[in-house]
């Protein structure tokens, strides 16, 4: 059955790239929302290893269209993830807290700049209220909240403040 959900997902998401996409599009970097559907794995570890997870980024001007896709398959645990750390965060892994590894970078080869926001979905079948996040910078520096109950979460702001990683949550 997760197999089954993990090709829906695929497949959905190919669709909405490619619906997305348009030849003046190709270069534009500003004001780009990237939209990550998650699904739910058993394992955590320090690496991370693949899994089920899907990233598509858009730019702003077909936003409204993945965001009307999305609706239709979001899930609770959807939240916004909005980086004032200060640097540039190059992976990050969002996995339930009951996990014994980390799932996988769920922006994939995008990075998220400080000053900007991507907004983490969920399949609508997801049941897991409490995760935790993991970020780290390109040389391999990382930072990890637990415990975040994603069904009461709706925007995480994270900061980095004296050597310290701290997360704001609405």
């Amino acid at each position: 059955m997760k197999n089954k959900a993990l090709l829906c997902g695929l497949a959905v998401a190919l669709f909405v790239a490619g619906a997305c996409s348009s030849p003046g599009t190709a270069n534009q970097t500003t004001n780009s929302t990237t939209t990550t559907t998650t699904s739910n794995t058993t394992n955590r570890a320090t690496t991370p290893p693949a899994s089920n997870t899907t990233n598509t980024a858009t730019s702003n001007t077909s936003t409204a269209n993945t965001t009307n896709t999305a609706s239709s398959t979001a899930g609770a645990q959807d939240f916004m993830l909005v980086n004032e750390t200060g640097v540039e965060i190059d992976k990050l892994y969002v996995s339930p807290h009951n996990a014994d590894e980390w799932q996988e970078d769920v922006l994939g080869r995008d990075t998220l700049p400080s000053g900007q926001s991507v907004e983490i979905k969920f399949n609508r079948s997801e049941k897991a209220a409490m995760w935790d996040l993991r970020i780290e910078d390109s040389k391999g520096n990382a930072i990890e909240w637990e415990n975040l109950n994603l069904l009461e979460i709706s925007k995480v702001t994270l900061h980095y403040e004296n050597g310290k990683g701290t997360a704001e949550v609405e």
